[in-house]
Parts: C-alpha cells; structure tokens; sequence
C-alpha cells in the first residue's frame, strides 16, 4: 500500500493496553507514506498508568509522525473548515469515546476532530477497545456502524473466559481498513471469530 499522497489524522484515545500496537501501526503507516497528524484525547495525554508514562508516549508518537499533533479542542476544530484530512483513525477507541461519538458529544480533541473531519463527507475509521463492547457498548457500536461514512477496523474478543464482553480491534489491519474505507468500503469481516 502506499499512502503517500495521503493525510490521515490519527485519533488516540485512553484504551492504554493498545497503545503499543498503536504507535506500531503509526509507524507503518508513517513507512508507508502517509502524513499522519495525532490527534489525542485528554486522558491519553494525562494519564500515567502500569502501561506507560503519558508525556512520553504523546512525545513518541510526535517524533513518529513528524508531527506536533493536535492536543486541544480548539487545535481540532479547524479540520472541517480547512479539510486538509482525507481520512480520520480513531484507534484505540474507547467505549467511552464511541458511546459520545454517537451521541453527538465533542468534549475531547478527538471527538472534536472526528466532527469536525465528519462535516466534509470524509471516511472515519474506529478500532474499538473495550471491555463492554458485548454488554451496554453494543449498542453504541451498532449506531456507529449504521452511520455514514464509517469504517470498523475488523474487532474481536479479547479474553472470552475472564472478560467475556471485551472486544479490541485487530489493530493490524488498520491499513488494509483505511485503503477500503478510501473507496467507500467496510473491510470484511469485521466481526472476528477467533480469539485475538
């Protein structure tokens, strides 16, 4: 794939045990061509956690990138007046991020960015991470994938005997998700069977 003529604003939010594969996959596609712009959620700039310290994966994934990112509500907004994105990632995406996305709800840079890049008819792709994706997050994910415009990176369970309602996306396939969501089509299949 190449994607080198590509601007691709990469949404992080707090699901901070993907964060790792994530910084992997920006790397990818960074190799890949793409101009990516990281996009972060509040919580994934702030939050220290057993997974890693805040400022230094932020700090990363900008060096990553080439890119300072965009860090606040007003830094998002003019991504729909300017429409300078061609695509939007939101991996991880929370349950919380995803529950407010469908509701319309722009209380983080991601989120506003999402509407704001969602204004121009642009595609949006979500890689879910959450441990009630089966329980009260399944119906957010529904409405998400009834909506036009966006795009599931293929999605799982994690650990269907001690978190049964859990499900992360496959994270790998975020390029091969983007390069069909360029052309107007959900990668299949987008519901996982085995474990991931």
């Amino acid at each position: 794939m190449d994607f080198s003529n590509c601007n691709i604003g990469y949404g992080i939010t707090g699901s901070f045990c993907t964060f790792a594969k994530a910084r992997k996959e920006i790397q990818k596609l960074k190799d890949m061509g793409a101009n990516i712009i990281p996009i972060f959620s509040f919580n994934a700039q702030n939050c220290n956690t057993r997974f890693g310290n805040a400022t230094e994966y932020v700090d990363g994934i900008c060096a990553i990138a080439e890119n300072e990112g965009i860090k606040t509500i007003p830094e998002a907004e003019p991504i729909g007046p300017n429409n300078f994105l061609d695509i939007m990632v939101i991996a991880p995406c929370t349950g919380n991020t995803a529950a407010k996305l469908c509701n319309g709800i722009t209380d983080t840079p991601v989120l506003m960015a999402a509407k704001a890049h969602m204004r121009n008819g642009k595609p949006l792709v979500i890689a879910i991470s959450t441990n009630d994706a089966l329980g009260i997050g399944f119906q957010n994910i529904g409405k998400l994938m009834n909506m036009k415009n966006i795009y599931f990176v293929p999605f799982g369970q994690d650990n269907y005997k001690s978190k049964p309602n859990s499900m992360i996306a496959q994270m790998e396939l975020i390029p091969d998700t983007i390069e069909m969501a360029l052309k107007g089509k959900q990668i299949q299949p987008v519901i996982l069977r085995e474990e991931i």
